[in-house]
């Protein structure tokens, strides 16, 4: 692109959320889709139970999650989720944590410093890269995110993960469920929240559990403390209501409809394939827009890496690499800023962790027209702000 257009575009995106959490709503959404909500109803009363259990079940349908792995909805978001198997079950071997981006730093953290495990190793790269794979050893149970969120950067498939391990694979998929493509036999611990692809509401997570990884919790014991929120065992046994809506704690059920409403329109429209489909084509939009656009690149070096999610942009001109980290920073806050007044565009500025720039959520809940009609908005913005650089200078 030889040059940024100094006029505003005429068309804005009908729908501004490009949050990466939450995320935008499935298409046609409105308050109503919650009117069947058991609100104000105890969350044990069987019509409360039977609307989590349909939860759960849909979960299964829409995923495609094998008839032998368990799903529970727990506290916390997908935070929680992936907290309560790594409280309850690390130690019974060495662990290899792999980490790209904030979130996979922050398990290490966890395991490291809290859990205080004695034989850890930790794969990292930076932003940008993934680990070398080829360095994992699937003797010692594995950690890793499947999508980077904050990064942009995900695993391409599960070929790296042996079907004859011996250690657990416990990944975080919170910005890769519904998306991305999971291979459910390769992955012992599968974590995610209704916010991300979904575009659900926040607060709980959802834990999926192979034969593998309730076998580790029946038989392994850890030497410490665990919360009530974490306990998933009782009497070396697991506590089968937890994956039969028979919650640790109590759910909103506001949360759960919203749930619900989201997975039956991702079956109507075609299942999970489709809204891979989706996703795919959202990342094309972008990826055709970067392509021929001189001022902006992804941040994920590896084309095969990239998120079709969690989209991360680094700004590549010349005068904005010559700035300091902080004017960086604020060059590209200035851009989110600007279309967010304008209400083009919302929160799609990078983590705050992460390498300054743009993060566009492009996942199966977005319409591919709308992302269309952003990126002239963001030649726009870049130029404006471009100009505004200049006469500073």
């Amino acid at each position: 692109m030889a040059d940024t257009p100094l006029t505003a575009p005429a068309v804005k995106p009908a729908n501004p959320n490009f949050s990466s959490g939450p995320c935008a709503k499935r298409p046609g959404w409105t308050v109503e889709a919650l009117a069947g909500a058991l609100t104000g109803r105890s969350h044990r009363a069987k019509p409360a139970k039977a609307r989590i259990q349909q939860a759960i079940d849909l979960t299964r349908e829409l995923l495609e999650v094998p008839a032998d792995y368990r799903i529970g909805i727990v506290p916390a978001s997908d935070t929680g989720a992936v907290e309560m198997f790594l409280w309850s079950a690390l130690g019974a071997r060495g662990v290899d944590m792999l980490a790209w981006e904030s979130f996979g730093a922050g398990w290490v953290t966890d395991v490291q410093k809290q859990l205080k495990l004695p034989d850890v190793r930790v794969l990292e790269a930076p932003y940008g890269e993934l680990p070398d794979l080829k360095q994992v050893d699937f003797n010692r149970d594995v950690v890793f995110t499947w999508n980077g969120t904050t990064s942009g950067v995900r695993v391409p498939d599960a070929d790296w993960i042996p079907a004859n391990r011996e250690g657990l694979t416990i990944c975080d998929a919170t910005s890769a469920a519904f998306a991305q493509k999971l291979d459910f036999a390769k992955l012992d611990v599968v974590t995610f929240s209704w916010q991300k692809a979904l575009g659900g509401e926040a607060a709980h997570g959802i834990l999926i559990l192979s034969p593998r990884a309730v076998e580790r919790l029946e038989t392994f014991k850890p030497a410490r403390p665990l919360p009530k929120i974490f306990r998933m065992t009782k009497g070396g046994k697991l506590i089968e209501g937890i994956f039969k809506a028979e919650t640790i704690n109590t759910v909103s059920m506001i949360c759960i409809e919203d749930a619900i409403d989201a997975m039956q329109w991702g079956l109507q429209v075609g299942g999970l394939k489709a809204m891979q489909a989706r996703a795919d084509a959202n990342f094309k939009v972008l990826a055709d827009w970067v392509e021929k656009t001189d001022w902006v690149d992804f941040l994920a070096r590896n084309a095969d890496q990239r998120s079709n999610t969690s989209v991360c942009l680094s700004i590549t001109d010349p005068d904005v690499v010559a700035l300091d980290d902080e004017g960086q920073a604020a060059f590209a806050k200035a851009i989110v800023a600007r279309l967010d007044k304008l209400g083009v565009g919302y929160d799609f500025g990078s983590y705050k962790d992460a390498p300054a720039g743009l993060r566009i959520w492009a996942g199966s809940t977005i319409e591919a027209s709308d992302l269309a009609a952003l990126t002239p908005w963001l030649d726009w913005a870049f130029a404006q702000e471009k100009a505004a650089l200049k006469v500073a200078a």
